[in-house]
């Protein structure tokens, strides 16, 4: 049976409304995309491709939470079930949330030193993990590896960093 998850309205307060992965979604409710950026103690930032079948492309970790999660429950069983690194007690901070008329959204980050040999890729999601430093991100906007949402997504936590 398909996974199921809460709905949100326009200001990102969640609903008593749920639906079905891969069921239409009811007008005016929104489900709920978090991600997270890991940041090592270098400045590097952890990424992961997916595999050919879910697009090939480089991104960070994120997902829905399932129904009856918080956003924040939600990204650490992303973490877990993708990676395969139990973050539960890492601090997360929530650096970027809104609903843009077609999903609500939060983003994290975490500032961790993960030792690649650790992680254990979900293989059905991704193919490969690896750490980027922030000139080779720019480098693959350029070679059309990320778009410009993605490498705004580092810009924004780098920003939100440098002021707390």
């Amino acid at each position: 049976m398909a996974e199921l998850r809460d709905l949100y309205d326009e200001n990102s307060n969640k609903t008593d409304k749920t639906y079905r992965k891969g069921e239409p979604i009811p007008e005016g409710y929104y489900p709920m995309v978090v991600m997270v950026v890991i940041r090592n103690s270098k400045g590097e930032f952890l990424m992961q491709k997916r595999v050919p079948s879910k697009g090939g492309d480089w991104g960070v970790t994120g997902g829905h939470p399932k129904s009856g999660e918080t956003p924040l429950e939600g990204i650490k069983t992303e973490v877990l079930e993708e990676l395969g690194l139990d973050f539960s007690n890492e601090i997360f901070t929530e650096y970027d949330s809104g609903c843009d008329g077609k999903d609500c959204y939060k983003m994290y980050f975490v500032t961790k030193d993960v030792d690649l040999n650790e992680v254990k890729i979900q293989e059905e999601e991704l193919s490969e993990v690896r750490w980027f430093s922030m000139d080779e991100l720019k480098q693959m906007v350029e070679t059309k590896e990320l778009n410009e949402d993605q490498i705004a997504c580092f810009n924004k936590v780098c920003k939100f960093m440098e002021k707390n």
